[in-house]
């Protein structure tokens, strides 16, 4: 009998510096990438999305595979897809650091919706600072 899990997992992460580095161009093909990397790591998509300089990630994650690697191999292959296909030859690069925020299965669907609707949060200030938190190393240099 395989185990049987409930967890989810809200994670955040930005490019280098903040930089605008994702354009409304590709953001479809980079959600598309990341969702299917999820699926093969044996994790459920639940909700993809962001602005120009940062992407959040709702997943369903079964208790084979660490947050640590989720988040690294969803980095690692969104930005092999930036770099050789979506942008080759400009620059792009993902902060060291994310957010990883555990999510009840009561709140997916308001994380879920949240995601979904990034673009409008930052446009009208109204993110919310628990899920937008990225850690210390995300300031921009201005903001040390």
């Amino acid at each position: 009998m395989a185990p049987y899990t409930q967890l989810y997992v809200h994670l955040v992460w930005a490019t280098w510096d903040r930089l605008p580095l994702i354009a409304p161009e590709v953001e479809p093909r980079l959600y598309a990438a990341l969702a299917e990397k999820c699926r093969a790591l044996g994790c459920q998509p639940l909700g993809i999305g962001g602005i120009a300089d940062h992407v959040h990630v709702l997943a369903g994650f079964p208790a084979t595979i660490t947050i640590a690697k989720l988040v690294g191999e969803l980095k690692g292959a969104s930005s092999h897809l930036m770099t050789h296909e979506l942008a080759p030859g400009a620059f792009f690069k993902w902060q060291g650091a994310y957010g990883a925020f555990t999510v009840s299965e009561h709140m997916v669907s308001t994380v879920v919706a949240y995601i979904r609707n990034q673009k409008e949060h930052h446009r009208d200030a109204t993110t919310l600072v628990a899920f937008e938190m990225l850690g210390a190393e995300t300031r921009t240099n201005a903001e040390q």
